[in-house]
Formats: C-alpha cells, structure tokens, sequence
C-alpha cells in the first residue's frame, strides 16, 4: 500500500499552491489536496495546481472541498439554493477531473435523525451528484463524518443500496472513532466500493494524532482491507497542531511503510 498525505495537514500555514513541493519534499509522491477556499475551485488556481503536479511528479489522489459552506446545502430544500451550491459541486468535480485525481472526497449533509430523513428526496440529490461526478469522469467517495449524516451506518448502507449510479466512500479512522464506532464497521458496509483512506493514530486522551504516536495496531486494520480486497493509498490526515515538526510526519510515513 502506498502511503501519501493530505496537504490539510498544513493548514492553514501553508498555501494550497506551495503544498506540492512541501508533500515532495517530506518524501511523498502522492496525496489529497485539500482546497481552502471557493477561489481555489476556479479553473486558473486548479491549472497552477496541476503544473505543480507535473513539475514535481506528484500524483494526487484525491481532492477535498472547503465543503462546510455548500455541500450540505446541496440537501437543501430551497431549490435556489440547492441549485446555487451546484455551481460549487460541479467546479469541484472539475477541479478532480484537472487534477487527474481519482476521487473527490464528499461529506454531504449534516446529521439529522435517520428516522425523520425523507429518504427519496435524498436519494434523488445523490442521484443527480453521483450522474455529475460519473459524467465528469471521477469518483464520489462519501467520506464517513462524524457530524454528517454518513456517520451513520444505516445511511450508508441506503446510499450503497439505492443510488442509481456508482458511489464509493472514503474511509477515515478518527472520524469513526468520533463517531464512537471502530473502523471495522465501516470497512464491511464499504467493501469493494472503497476507494480512499484517511489515516491517524488515537489514544484514550486524544482523538488524532500521527499514526504511531496512538495506540491504533495498523496490523489489524490491515488484515481488515485485505479481505475487502482494499488495493488503495492510504492518506495521512491529521490536524496541524498534531506535530511539531516535519521530521514527525517522515516518521510515521516509515512506520506505516512497515505495517501497511
């Protein structure tokens, strides 16, 4: 498994457009951008990005939305408005495209009660995202979110089940466990559709940390994704105030290379 990071791991120090040559030279060739700002979707910010990719032999794995400001309002019930975040949806799937990344990693909707969800309504918004992201030729991957509706399992298993074209999911370890579930469950109701890893390490006082600073057995978790056949990257995502400096980020990357 190759081990990449997410350029959210220095936010917000470091612009978005010197992240590449950051991630290249702490000794990774591949990783998920994370964009900060709605100008960062528009096509002259996103062309930087990719000469940047291409200077540097940088793959990217994925792309991650400032996504607090318009993706649960894609579940809006004001057709304005909903129409209105479109304009952003639709940017970002471009963006991926651009980049040549492989995924966009999705958070949706806040949570409410499953129970009180009007089910086909939502079903019918994943319906027209999943046909945008599909037609604009990456992947959807709805990434488990502790304050989102995909914290929460039943969820998944519906958008699994019932969207009409293909959606996949971004798998992330602290936000299970801030969830107050362990990542094993998740991993069975992804299955084959996962297609992207968010990893971190945790303890009992702390929900993130570096991976090998906590007391996650990465062994375990990867004998879990072998027998979903799981053959992705694994990103390291964590806060920038989980490190000091940079020589702990290269650490865990040789950890992980060890047990991945």
């Amino acid at each position: 498994m190759q081990i990449g990071i997410s350029s959210a791991c220095f936010y917000p120090k470091v612009e978005t457009e010197n992240s590449i040559l950051l991630m290249k030279e702490l000794g990774f060739d591949l990783g998920e951008i994370f964009l900060n700002s709605p100008s960062e979707y528009e096509y002259d910010f996103v062309e930087k990005l990719h000469e940047q990719k291409l200077k540097h032999n940088f793959k990217i794995n994925s792309v991650h939305a400032f996504c607090a400001p318009f993706e649960p309002f894609l579940f809006d019930r004001y057709e304005r408005r909903r129409k209105d975040m479109l304009i952003y949806f639709r940017a970002m799937c471009k963006a991926c495209k651009q980049l040549d990344a492989n995924s966009y990693t999705f958070h949706g909707m806040r949570n409410i009660e499953f129970t009180g969800l009007d089910k086909d309504f939502v079903i019918d918004i994943y319906n027209e995202l999943t046909y945008i992201a599909n037609e604009t030729g990456i992947k959807l991957a709805q990434e488990n979110v502790s304050w989102c509706m995909s914290s929460n399992l039943d969820f998944l298993k519906m958008i699994k089940e019932k969207c009409k074209y293909p959606i996949f999911f971004t798998l992330d370890l602290k936000q299970a466990y801030k969830a107050n579930k362990v990542p094993l469950e998740y991993i069975n109701l992804m299955g084959k559709e996962l297609v992207n890893l968010h990893i971190n390490d945790k303890d009992e006082e702390h929900v993130c940390l570096l991976p090998g600073n906590g007391n996650i057995d990465y062994s375990i978790l990867s004998k879990e994704l072998s027998e979903i056949g799981y053959n992705g990257n694994a990103i390291i995502e964590v806060y920038n105030e989980n490190f000091l400096t940079y020589d702990e980020i290269i650490k865990s990357k040789k950890l992980l290379m060890n047990v991945l």
